[in-house]
């Protein structure tokens, strides 16, 4: 299902879910003036096309414990497929790293990283992440404040 097949009442209902996913399926199908059966069934069909890919609690980091966020890029020995997949292997295997994207421009891999506090990153930059044998050079950019994070994506 491509968005072109998106007809309105999935585009509001994609928009609803992304802003509540808790959300009934009673309300929801009140919201976009469907009964019941059909606006599950509109959801059905979105997830099984793995449009809806998942459902998440978003949590508040700091009321967590985790009070430091980086962005790190990352720049690999060599550009052979073998290297980039090992690297990407052992950075799925670090909780730490959030998120990890293969990037154009002066790195080759942008990583999102959270840690408890300055001293927990810096012991996973040193003895983990600069430990990988496929890393070459890191450049750290610290998180001072964070005006906009949204999940939700704007739907054509």
């Amino acid at each position: 299902m491509s968005s072109s097949k998106l007809d309105q009442i999935d585009r509001k209902v994609l928009d609803i879910l992304q802003d509540n996913a808790k959300i009934t399926n009673a309300q929801l199908s009140k919201e976009i003036g469907l009964s019941p059966a059909p606006t599950l069934e509109r959801v059905k069909k979105l997830e099984t096309s793995g449009i809806i890919q998942s459902y998440h609690a978003k949590l508040d980091p700091e009321r967590v414990g985790l009070g430091v966020t980086t962005f790190v890029m990352v720049t690999l020995v060599g550009h052979k497929k073998q290297v980039t997949d090992s690297f990407v292997a052992k950075v799925n295997t670090i909780p730490e790293i959030i998120e990890c994207h293969h990037i154009t421009g002066d790195g080759d891999f942008l990583l999102k990283v959270i840690s408890k506090d300055i001293n927990s990153y810096q012991k996973l930059m040193l003895e983990v992440i600069n430990e990988i044998e496929e890393v070459a050079n890191t450049k750290t950019m610290v998180i001072l404040s964070t005006f906009k994070e949204s999940k939700a994506l704007p739907i054509p």
